[in-house]
């Protein structure tokens, strides 16, 4: 299903496959902190940068590995909608390689891992 803001958008398999390759890319979770608890992927594949962070203070919340412009960047929510808006907004600012993974860690969990949990 197609996101409210139209960014573009990367499947919950083909996320999986970069994290099995082990591809350099930057993984970003715009949740907030307490949902990590209801669904998490593993420690050390993302950083968490929630959304209401990135409102506050902007870019810099940003972390270093994503402060680069052609950076890949994949970013991930609950369902994909905060992702999809935070995709759309980093595309304006000029970044050129940012992806919002369709479904969130919802779709992560119910088309591939269902231990990374759900709420």
């Amino acid at each position: 299903m197609p996101n409210p803001y139209g960014a573009p958008e990367i499947s919950v398999q083909d996320v999986a496959a970069k994290l099995t390759a082990q591809d350099p890319f930057v993984l970003l979770d715009v949740r907030e902190p307490h949902e990590l608890h209801g669904a998490s992927l593993p420690p050390g594949t993302f950083d968490l940068v929630p959304l209401s962070d990135l409102a506050a203070r902007q870019l810099t919340a940003l972390p270093e590995s994503a402060q680069v412009q052609d950076a890949e960047i994949v970013v991930f929510c609950h369902h994909g909608v905060r992702s999809a808006q935070v995709t759309a907004w980093l595309l304006q600012q000029g970044w050129t390689n940012v992806l919002s993974m369709a479904g969130g860690i919802d779709a992560y969990a119910r088309e591939v891992d269902p231990k990374v949990g759900m709420y």
